[in-house]
């Protein structure tokens, strides 16, 4: 990762800092309470000892020294624990408002984006790259404002005693943040690399275990175990990388750190001797001085050494937001921010030199002419990227477009997209059903649905046949884990009739279907006939023959129409049936 990129991103972590502006502030303020009590109590255990020493006075005689020391020994713990949870709510609520973006995001780009990265990719972006964001607000940022005010307290407590001390104190200062630059630079690049690594191995890794069943039937098993030890062996590597660079860094500023305590310490050492004379103001240095300004000397560079453990989340959070930045600020063509209502009849849909468009903009069809009357049916059939599932996604509102495409005389950008989707169903060829009862998956975006219309679209489904036997408050597991594709297709299609909507998309709904459950989920598409106007991609001649037209797209643009009889004896039709596309 170039400079450039870095300070880009690190100018994009500090604008999300206004979600959590509050709790660092806070941080902050409780920080400095924090050293205000810790000069108290080094100026008590100074004069302490002075008296102890020098004044030759008894401990009797400075309790109440005692009890205020104790009070500075309390109050900084309870302002350290206070500060703890500070930071923690402060990252906490950060964390909640990126994967709150994150999901917005993804809504917005629709399921075709979300196709062209592998899953394990999604959930590392969501949860360990967000997760490593945490700390860089708990922590880093806090301790950054401190590392600037803490010194400038403890310099404000130093020169009027001795001004040669603080000259020590603040020309030894800028030693830290040098060498801290310099090791923090390499740790950036080391970070990026391993979440680069950690992002690959998660895809890999989440795909090998949802094809396992292919992997072995075709052999493969042990040449993925190796590609998979392969990539846990490089992340390995690189997370050493990454612990090399911070334990460097750490170790660098406790070399510094404890040279320049011991210029201090050399300083009053010689001045009691009294080889030196100067920076006590023309006053006698006593040892309430001394004493004194050793023991601000380690606190004086603390902010900065805590500022070294820290700047390790610093890195971890640049090479995180890569590529979360970059998916949170790309540009996507495809968010509609109409606002017009349609007509809450049966939907008709027409399309004059529509170009559909992915959400970069780039265009993926031809410019297609298309109208779609109220209550039709329609197949559209195609081979494989020829640009059918683009114009479904198209209508869905997951994509852009370029032209002129009208649902019941409103276009489609102008369209409120909440509204048109209320009017839709669509049934999907892999059906998710999410973790929950089958109750709650038959009434997922349904409202107000009595006991007799469930029953209604369970029998109309054929889904009641499972159902009932299973019970409705049955669980359903992670990736559908306990019911079969017919089940879950037939489970999606009832939740299709109970929508009651006035449009239904259907994309390969009979795909992947053994003969009997095509056949059950068929016989429950058919009660949707007449009822609604609706579109379905398929490569079934069983779906075909009752479709009242087909459209029959190649290479992004729609070459033919007409029933099934008209179009079995084409050229191109046939051989798409003959394929069995």
């Amino acid at each position: 990762m170039n400079k450039q990129r870095q300070k880009q991103l690190q100018k994009w972590l500090r604008q999300q800092q206004k979600v959590v502006k509050k709790w660092l502030y806070l941080n902050v303020l409780l920080g400095t309470l924090s050293t205000l009590f810790m000069l108290g109590q080094m100026w008590l255990l100074a004069s302490m000892l002075h008296k102890l020493i020098m004044a030759h006075q008894s401990p009797q005689q400075f309790l109440g020294e005692f009890a205020l020391l104790f009070g500075c020994f309390v109050g900084r713990a309870v302002l350290i624990a206070l500060r703890e949870r500070t930071g923690f709510r402060a990252g906490q609520r950060l964390r909640l408002h990126l994967r709150q973006a994150v999901m917005d995001k993804l809504a917005q780009v629709g399921p075709m984006t979300i196709q062209q990265r592998p899953t394990g990719s999604w959930a590392t972006l969501m949860l360990e790259q967000i997760e490593n964001i945490h700390n860089f607000y708990a922590r880093y940022l806090p301790q950054q404002y401190l590392s600037l005010l803490v010194p400038m307290l403890i310099l404000c407590a130093v020169f009027p005693y001795n001004w040669a001390a603080g000259l020590i104190l603040f020309a030894t200062l800028p030693l830290l943040p040098l060498f801290m630059a310099l090791a923090g630079i390499k740790a950036t690049e080391a970070n990026q690399r391993n979440i680069g690594v950690l992002s690959r191995l998660s895809g890999q890794f989440l795909d090998s275990l949802r094809g396992l069943e292919t992997i072995r039937l075709f052999g493969q098993g042990e040449r993925q175990r190796a590609q998979i030890y392969q990539r846990t062996e490089d992340f390995r590597l690189s997370t050493m990388d990454v612990l090399k660079m911070a334990f460097l860094s750490s170790a660098v500023l406790e070399f510094f750190t404890a040279i320049s305590v011991a210029v201090m310490a050399v300083y009053f050492g010689f001045t009691y001797l009294g080889d030196i004379d100067f920076g006590n103001y023309n006053l006698p240095v006593s040892l309430f001085i001394g004493f004194f300004c050793l023991m601000l000397a380690p606190e004086f560079y603390q902010p900065l050494r805590e500022l070294g453990v820290y700047y390790h989340d610093k890195a971890a959070a640049v090479g995180a937001a890569d590529s979360l930045e970059q998916f949170l600020t790309e540009t996507v063509v495809a968010e509609h921010q109409g606002n017009t209502k349609i007509a809450d009849l049966p939907v008709e849909i027409i399309a004059k030199d529509c170009v559909v468009l992915s959400a970069q903009g780039v265009p993926l069809t031809k410019p297609l002419d298309f109208h779609l009357r109220p209550q039709q049916q329609i197949a559209l059939v195609g081979q494989s990227g020829a640009g059918k599932s683009s114009l479904m996604n198209m209508l869905l509102g997951f994509l852009p477009y370029e032209g002129s495409v009208k649902i019941n005389g409103v276009e489609l950008r102008d369209v409120e997209m909440s509204q048109w989707r209320k009017m839709l169903a669509w049934v999907g060829q892999n059906p998710q059903l999410v973790r929950g009862t089958l109750r709650e998956n038959l009434l997922l975006g349904v409202e107000n649905v009595s006991e007799a219309d469930l029953q209604r679209a369970l029998a109309q489904s054929k889904a009641d046949e499972f159902v009932y036997r299973l019970g409705l408050e049955s669980e359903v597991q992670d990736g559908n884990l306990g019911l079969s594709g017919g089940q879950a297709q037939r489970i999606a299609i009832a939740r299709a009739l109970l929508r009651q909507s006035q449009c239904l998309f259907l994309d390969e709904p009979t795909a992947s279907l053994d003969l009997q459950s095509e056949q059950q989920v068929l016989s429950a598409l058919q009660q949707l006939k007449g009822t609604q106007t609706s579109l379905m991609i398929t490569h079934r001649i069983e779906d075909l023959a009752d479709c009242d037209e087909i459209w029959v797209m190649k290479k992004g643009q729609i070459v033919q129409r007409g029933a099934f009889s008209q179009l079995s004896t084409t050229d191109f039709f046939a051989e798409l049936l003959n394929q069995g596309a």
